[in-house]
C-alpha cells in the first residue's frame, strides 16, 4: 500500500473482515479505525452497538470495555509519569515504596510486573479476601510466587492489579482521579473508568447468568468489577476515536509519552519466537509493530517506524468468550501494519 492511501486501503481491507465477523453472527458489532499519526485517518464501523440498544449504530464515539487495554491506556502511562518525576524506580523493590508490604511480592520491582516477569499467581480471584479487614496489596504480596520473578513470561493481571494500589500511594491521589486528570489532559473525552449509566452509544457485554441483566456500563472483568470499577488491569471504557488520538500521542513526538513508548519497547522476556514483552506492550522481534489486547474484543496496533495505528473496538464477549472470533482480523492488523 502507497503511504498517502495507506488509511483508506488499510481500513477497506480489515473492515472486510470485521463485517465478515458481524455479518456471521460472531458480535453485534464493532469499530475500527487506521490512521498514520499526524495525517490521516479513517474509520468503518458495522452491524448494530448490541440488540439492547435497539437500531443504534456504533462509530467512532461508541464507547466499548477496553478490558486490559487499561493496562496501556491508564496503569502505563502513570507509571511512566512517576518514573520520569524521579517517584518511582523501576527496579527498587515494591517494599521501598511501600515498607509494610510483605515477602515475596514485596521484594518484586515493577519492571518485573510491567513485563509480566513476576512470577505472581496467574489466577485472579479476588473474593477470597473480601471483609478480611487487611488490605488486598499486602494480601496478594504474601501469596506465593509459582516461578522465580524475572525468569520466565506469563501473561496475567495480578501484577497490574498491584501496580493499581500501588499508584495511589505514590502519586497521593485515587487511581480514578489519575487517570482521569491524565486523560483530560491528551484530550480523550469519552474515556473513563466505570461504572457508566446505561446508554445506546455504550456496548454491553456479556450476559453471564441466564434471565440477569446483560453487563453493561459495568466492567466485564470480575475482578475490576469487585475493586468497584477501577483498577490496574481492566475497568476502563473508552472509544475508537480516543483510542486513535492516544496512539498519535505514543507515534509523534518528541515529548514525555513517546520517549517512553520508545523504552518500553526495549525487550524484558521473549514471548515466542519473533515476538517480546517490553514494559506491557507486546513488540515484534523488529520492533515494527506494538500492541495489545482487551479480553472484551478490543486492540490497539502501533507501528512506530511508520507513524501508522490500527484500533479495535468490538464487544465480542456478547456471546460469550472465544479466542477464535477475532484471531483472525487480529492476525491481519498485525501483518497490514509490519508490511
Amino acid at each position: 500500500m502507497q503511504d498517502a492511501d495507506w488509511s483508506a486501503e488499510a481500513a477497506a481491507v480489515l473492515g472486510a473482515g470485521l463485517a465478515e465477523a458481524v455479518d456471521g453472527g460472531q458480535f453485534p458489532g464493532g469499530v475500527l479505525t487506521a490512521g498514520r499519526a499526524g495525517a490521516d485517518r479513517t474509520t468503518v464501523a458495522h452491524g448494530l452497538v448490541a440488540p439492547e440498544c435497539g437500531d443504534a449504530r456504533p462509530g467512532p464515539h461508541t464507547r466499548y470495555d477496553l478490558a486490559s487495554l487499561t493496562k496501556v491506556l491508564a496503569t502505563w502511562p502513570l507509571i511512566g509519569a512517576a518514573v520520569r518525576t524521579g517517584r518511582l524506580d523501576l527496579d527498587a523493590p515494591l517494599r521501598a515504596h511501600r515498607p509494610e508490604l510483605p515477602s515475596p511480592g514485596g521484594d518484586l520491582t515493577v519492571r518485573q510486573l510491567l513485563a509480566h516477569t513476576s512470577g505472581l499467581l496467574p489466577q485472579t480471584g479476588l473474593a477470597r479476601y473480601e471483609h478480611s479487614g487487611r488490605p488486598l496489596i499486602e494480601h496478594l504480596c504474601a501469596e506465593p510466587l509459582v516461578s522465580p520473578p524475572g525468569s520466565r513470561h506469563r501473561y496475567i493481571d495480578r501484577g497490574f492489579i498491584l501496580l493499581g494500589l500501588l499508584l495511589p500511594a505514590l502519586l497521593g491521589r485515587p487511581l480514578h482521579e489519575l487517570a482521569a486528570e491524565l486523560w483530560h489532559g491528551l484530550g480523550l473525552a469519552r474515556t473513563a473508568y466505570g461504572p457508566l449509566p446505561r446508554d445506546p452509544q455504550l456496548a454491553p457485554t456479556e450476559q453471564r447468568l441466564r434471565d440477569a441483566p446483560r453487563t453493561w456500563g459495568a466492567p466485564h472483568d470480575p475482578s475490576a468489577a469487585l475493586l468497584g470499577g477501577v483498577a490496574g488491569h481492566a475497568g476502563a471504557f473508552s472509544c475508537a476515536a480516543d483510542l486513535a488520538a492516544f496512539a498519535e500521542h505514543l507515534l509523534t513526538g518528541p515529548g514525555p509519552l513517546t520517549d517512553w513508548f520508545a523504552e518500553s519497547r526495549r525487550p524484558c522476556a521473549t514471548v515466542e519466537p519473533g515476538l517480546h514483552r517490553g514494559l506491557a506492550w507486546l513488540v515484534t522481534a523488529d520492533d515494527a509493530v506494538a500492541y495489545h489486547h482487551g479480553f472484551t474484543g478490543t486492540s490497539l496496533f502501533l507501528a512506530p517506524h511508520t507513524g501508522r495505528y490500527v484500533v479495535l473496538c468490538t464487544n465480542a464477549v456478547y456471546h460469550g468468550w472465544d479466542r477464535a472470533r477475532l484471531a483472525g482480523l487480529r492476525t491481519l492488523a498485525l501483518r497490514t501494519l509490519a508490511d
